[in-house]
């Protein structure tokens, strides 16, 4: 393992790449940069000019996690138009060893390794140490995967890679069923995506705006609701904000079930850490728990806000070399 060190590694979102440097197996991920991802032509062009302001010299090994399945050797981008070859940027990069995996699947790798005090308890109570855990979060789009003990009481795990962002997302009002229909006319499809991400919750808002026959208005990013919801207590943005809160409630809900998560939901993504203190007292905690027959059985299961200063998934990607 030592000959894959130093490491570079990256976490590759829609809207950011953030890069990170380990020297050594004992050395933690250093020299952590974020670059717009639309300021550069390519992945490669944007891991030349971290390594080269970094002044760092060239890696053994790269890790990175990436917004998107991997079924190959072609890597095209879902939000981002950047594509790729991972063999061929390996011999670009003269790396011995290059592990593209999904962004979620590198999260769920550093679970783990995230200690409690970057984590924000929504509800529940004490996870099964060595349940299976289930994680997903909203960014750019709704990143979605699973981590379980590589056999019963292990303390090996192995990630799930997966794309639950873009199964079918289901209405529990009329209000949300009247908003799907009108999010449906633009995109067809509506899936939990389309809503439970940063563009999701701007679609949101002018969805409801139009129900309730406002005008026509200019909103560019989900920051500008957000600061409505909680600067200016605007009535229709905390109502985006409690809906998309309902939504993620019950997509996390059907997670937990799908995969028995007694570990844990583990929420990142970094929409809900901007208005963590408001989400937890949302309608979040009683959607998730709203299943039915099988309400006991989540409100036994914690919900945990990845609130960490560093990316875990950096380290999520490094665990995939090992």
């Amino acid at each position: 393992m030592s000959d894959t060190f130093p490491r570079l590694l990256g976490d590759v979102g829609g809207t950011n790449a953030r890069f990170g440097w380990q020297a050594s197996e004992t050395s933690g991920v250093q020299h952590v940069q974020v670059l717009p991802c639309a300021d550069f032509p390519s992945l490669e062009v944007a891991i030349q000019t971290y390594l080269k302001q970094q002044n760092l010299p060239a890696p053994r090994a790269c890790a990175l996690g990436i917004a998107n399945p991997i079924t190959g050797d072609r890597v095209r981008m879902t939000n981002h138009h950047w594509t790729f070859s991972i063999s061929e940027m390996a011999r670009n990069l003269g790396v011995s060893k290059l592990n593209v995996i999904n962004d979620f699947t590198a999260l769920a790798l550093a679970i783990p390794s995230i200690s409690q005090d970057q984590l924000v308890q929504v509800g529940g109570k004490d996870a099964l140490h060595l349940g299976p855990k289930a994680i997903m979060g909203a960014g750019t789009g709704l990143g979605v995967s699973g981590l379980f003990p590589v056999k019963t009481g292990s303390d090996q795990w192995v990630a799930i890679a997966g794309e639950g962002g873009h199964a079918t997302l289901a209405a529990q009002t009329e209000t949300e069923y009247r908003v799907i229909e009108i999010i449906r006319q633009r995109y067809g499809h509506v899936s939990a995506e389309r809503v439970l991400s940063g563009q999701g919750l701007v679609d949101l808002y002018l969805a409801l705006r139009q129900l309730q026959q406002h005008g026509p208005i200019e909103v560019t990013n989900a920051a500008d609701i957000t600061h409505w919801a909680l600067k200016n207590k605007d009535p229709l943005a905390l109502q985006s904000l409690e809906m998309f809160s309902g939504f993620l409630g019950s997509v996390a809900g059907d997670l937990a079930l799908t995969l028995g998560a007694l570990g844990g939901v583990y929420l990142g993504g970094g929409v809900v850490p901007r208005w963590l203190g408001w989400f937890e007292s949302s309608v979040f905690r009683e959607r998730f728990e709203a299943k039915g027959r099988f309400r006991e059985y989540l409100q036994n299961i914690p919900v945990y806000v990845i609130n960490a200063t560093e990316s875990p998934a950096l380290w999520g990607a490094s665990r995939s070399l090992n």
